[in-house]
């Protein structure tokens, strides 16, 4: 087995030599030989591991990260296995949300953005009845934090304009067939982008930050691969 030092596996790996001592004391690098000295004797197992958190952290958060090089050194390959089809199936639920979402911009397309003309604000009743809609379905959009309106001293519900489109799209949104907690990520991004050029900018910036953490967790899997054979070989 090859002998590397503390620092040549902070170099090698991107971190600093206590981050490297950290990720060995937390169990995510096996623990090293010690020589005479007292000097610490890595292999390339220690390297491998060390890659292989610095990548499933960028694409599953640290926390997450560690579980899964942690599970390598010390359970049986069935529970790291279990750990990393939880990883991708985080991933995949985005990609299916993203995929919602994109497709409800589509639909919303033919609903105006900008803030709908007139000067009054609307009561529950008068929105539900121009909506078609109970009252108490904008209540529930109210509880859902969709669609958010103002209160009169009296803590009666009032819809300024604004409120009134955002119960607009929704009320389309919800006609086609969308969930609730798809929407209550796209809404906040419509109403401070108010043009869906910027919404659609937004989705597509999500989409490389998926892809980018999917090959990032792509990329953790195959060092993780190699420490297991480093294990048993």
């Amino acid at each position: 087995m090859a002998s590397l030092k503390t620092a040549e596996i902070a170099r090698r790996a991107g971190y600093s030599v206590q981050q490297v001592r950290n990720l060995e004391r937390d169990g995510v690098l096996p623990a090293a030989t010690r020589t005479a000295s007292g000097y610490r004797n890595y292999g390339e197992i220690h390297l491998r591991s060390a890659l292989a958190y610095r990548a499933l952290a960028a694409g599953v958060g640290p926390v997450e990260a560690k579980k899964i090089v942690q599970a390598v050194h010390r359970d049986p390959l069935p529970e790291v296995l279990a750990l990393l089809d939880a990883a991708h199936a985080g991933l995949d639920a985005e990609r299916a949300d993203l995929r919602e979402t994109r497709e409800a911009v589509r639909v919303i397309s033919r609903e105006p953005i900008e803030d709908v003309r007139g000067s009054d604000a609307m009561s529950v009743s008068e929105l539900a009845s121009a909506l078609g809609v109970r009252p108490s379905t904008l209540r529930h959009w109210d509880a859902e934090r969709l669609v958010v309106p103002d209160r009169d001293p009296r803590g009666t519900r009032r819809y300024t304009p604004s409120q009134v489109r955002d119960a607009r799209i929704v009320h389309q949104l919800r006609l086609a067939g969308y969930r609730v907690e798809p929407l209550r990520t796209l809404m906040p991004e419509l109403r401070r982008s108010r043009r869906l050029e910027d919404v659609a900018s937004a989705l597509a910036a999500r989409d490389e930050g998926i892809e980018a953490r999917s090959r990032a967790l792509f990329e953790g899997t195959h060092h993780l691969y190699l420490c297991s054979a480093d294990a048993t070989g």
